[in-house]
């Protein structure tokens, strides 16, 4: 049997087989930085644009896509074949540049007074838009100061009404204890000038009785010592009646009680009955002939019981009963 032995070929290859396509490849790599500072330096070369517009166009207009190259096809993978040899690299197709879009048409001096006018309506609009919101400002200031002002003012009147209704309520209460004050000072020296009065006439009253009863006592003596007859005895030294004098003192007793203060047209008269006891205490009275006036009637009565007690005769007695007349004017 024989048997066949494959052999390979570890010849090393021989020196400078790669430079060709060294070389290729760095022409082809110079090449393209060339193409690459030559598109930069069109780009950097494009006039600027001195001023800015707003460009209005009926119907946009989308630019060219770029275009992209088709990607390579994946490598096939490797055959399971003996090696072969290496065959040279292929030489790079040079990438041209990508076409640029071509620059706007530049605007015309009517789109730019169009763009300018409108920039200067913003401005303008601006400005007043600022003006009014300054001035509003200002406005709702001063509105509130005044409104402040006119609150302080409000609430300072009020305070000053406040303050005189309180001083006109202490000054009338200060008047109204005054005026009671000076009432009831009056009331108690009336009242003490009528007890002086009242005191001064029983004084006088009594000093009277005094000298009627030594008078009497005279006469009666005079009468024992004198010479008469049965006759003699049935006349009287008195009447059994009041004084002629006694009314008016009664009247001048009763009238500083008399409190009326209304207007009546003439000067009725109101005759009052009146009964004491031996002392002169009041013990009842009554309208026996009025007057007319019901406010003087009643006036009278209560003078009357003012009064309290009458005074006492010349004799020193107290009728039980009287008829008292008693008018506003007298």
């Amino acid at each position: 049997m024989h048997s066949t032995t494959d052999t390979l070929n570890l010849t090393p290859p021989a020196p400078g087989r790669w430079l060709g396509p060294l070389g290729l490849a760095l022409v082809v790599h110079g090449l393209l930085v060339v193409a690459l500072t030559w598109g930069v330096g069109w780009q950097r070369d494009a006039p600027p644009v001195m001023f800015e517009a707003e460009i209005w166009s009926p119907a946009p207009q989308a630019a060219a896509p770029r275009a992209v190259e088709p990607p390579p096809p994946p490598p096939s993978p490797p055959a399971a074949a003996p090696r072969a040899q290496p065959q040279p690299a292929p030489k790079p197709t040079p990438t041209a540049p990508a076409p640029q879009p071509a620059p706007a048409p530049g605007p015309t001096q009517a789109d730019i007074a169009t763009a300018q006018a409108k920039l200067k309506a913003q401005a303008d609009l601006r400005r007043t838009q600022a003006e009014a919101a300054r001035k509003a400002a200002a406005d709702k200031l001063a509105q509130d100061t005044l409104a402040a002002a006119q609150k302080a003012e409000a609430e300072k009147a009020a305070a000053d009404r406040k303050a005189a209704a309180d001083l006109r309520r202490t000054q009338a209460e200060a008047a109204r204890k005054a005026a009671a004050e000076k009432e009831r000072q009056q009331q108690l020296t009336q009242e003490k000038r009528e007890k002086e009065r009242q005191l001064a006439e029983e004084k006088r009253l009594d000093e009277l009785a005094a000298k009627e009863r030594d008078a009497q006592m005279r006469r009666i003596m005079g009468q024992a010592g004198a010479s008469g007859g049965p006759q003699a005895a049935g006349t009287a030294q008195q009447s059994s009646g009041p004084s002629a004098a006694y009314g008016g003192r009664v009247a001048a007793r009763i009238k500083p009680n008399v409190v009326f203060t209304e207007v009546v047209s003439g000067n009725p008269r109101a005759e009052v009955e009146v009964r004491t006891l031996p002392d002169g205490t009041i013990t009842s009275r009554r309208i026996v002939k009025p007057s007319g006036s019901p406010a003087w009637d009643e006036a009278v009565l209560r003078a009357i019981d003012r009064t309290g007690t009458l005074p006492r005769d010349t004799d020193g007695r107290v009728p039980s009963s009287l008829i008292i007349g008693l008018r506003p004017l007298d």
